[in-house]
């Protein structure tokens, strides 16, 4: 009698980041040149490690595939709250709701293992680098990009499957931007021990693995090039895989921030101020760092501007003379 009596909920309205409605014009055009530079700038590199010989090996290989992850998980989440700042009721679907949270944690999961097997690349690189071309071939690193992509394709199918196993009776607001997994589990009107427990034993089995990983092939990158006796060859070592570093630091700092603080400190604001940082600033970043730290990235950048310009030209060279003849 109890169930028959509850009223399905059939969308879910996002209270965003402000109701501030001119802080919301504010907010929509920062994000939006955001969104702009997250767009172009993984785009460059995809065409970049594509196009330029000088970067057709492994590291650009995985790098490519990290701009792709971060240009999907960027954009499931930010056009939608890009349209949200703009709208009176920022309502979505269950199913558009569900699909959001499911295609994020995807990505999310495709960039954290994307990230560990990075840092086992650049183990491979400084610590056997006599046999780096014979254990990173290219048939090895298609094989682990397909099953990084199957793995968060698999690993992220909890979320939706948990949902669906759940009942909303209402209320139906998310004090958030997106739909992330704990504000929804705290609105069912079901019991979310199961869900719960599933999902946390999940990330945090797959988060630590990952960073495990992670970790131990740095601490071994690092002990190697401490052992190194030329300055010049620590140096040239570790700018090999500084940029990977900052991106790791970055990603997980963030993660860690997040998840790792004690519940007494837990703001529901400053969780929003977090969430941003790692759905919608550091997809902007990577390429950034990537570009500006890397003078191979940097090179191929400047050699497809100066043959644009110069192709440019070649045809209003060609144009020019046309119509004089």
């Amino acid at each position: 009698m109890e169930e028959s009596n509850r009223t399905s909920v059939t969308e879910f309205i996002l209270l965003g980041l402000t109701d501030d409605r001119e802080l919301q014009i504010l907010l929509f055009l920062l994000f939006l040149t955001i969104y702009v530079i997250t767009l172009l700038g993984n785009t460059a590199i995809i065409i970049l490690t594509r196009l330029d010989p000088t970067l057709q090996t492994p590291m650009y290989f995985f790098l490519s595939n990290l701009s792709f992850s971060d240009l999907c998980y960027s954009s499931a989440i930010t056009p939608r709250m890009l349209v949200d700042f703009l709208s009176k009721k920022k309502a979505i679907s269950f199913l558009g709701c569900t699909a959001q949270m499911y295609f994020f944690a995807v990505f999310t999961c495709t960039e954290v293992m994307l990230l560990s097997v990075m840092a086992y690349d650049r183990y491979i690189a400084i610590c056997n680098p006599l046999l780096y071309t014979t254990i990173m071939n290219p048939s090895l690193c298609y094989k682990m990009v397909a099953s990084v992509f199957l793995g968060g394709v698999l690993i992220a199918i909890v979320h939706p499957a948990c949902m669906f196993s759940l009942s909303f009776c209402g209320p139906n607001v998310i004090d958030h931007f997106y739909c992330d997994i704990p504000p929804l589990l705290n609105l069912s009107c079901s019991r979310t021990f199961i869900s719960k427990t599933v999902i946390f034993v999940l990330v945090l089995s797959f988060g630590m693995s990952s960073f495990v990983i992670t970790l131990s092939s740095y601490a071994s990158i690092f002990s190697t090039i401490l052992k190194m006796h030329s300055a010049e060859g620590r140096h040239k070592a570790f700018s090999t895989c500084a940029s990977h570093l900052a991106a790791v630091s970055l990603f997980y700092g963030t993660v860690l921030f997040m998840y790792m603080r004690p519940a007494s400190g837990y703001s529901i604001s400053q969780n929003k101020v977090a969430s941003v940082f790692y759905t919608v600033v550091i997809p902007m970043l990577n390429p950034l760092i990537y570009s500006l730290r890397n003078k191979d990235v940097k090179s191929a950048l400047r050699k497809l501007i100066q043959g644009m310009i110069l192709g440019r030209r070649h045809r209003s060279i060609k144009l020019n003379a046309g119509i004089s003849f």
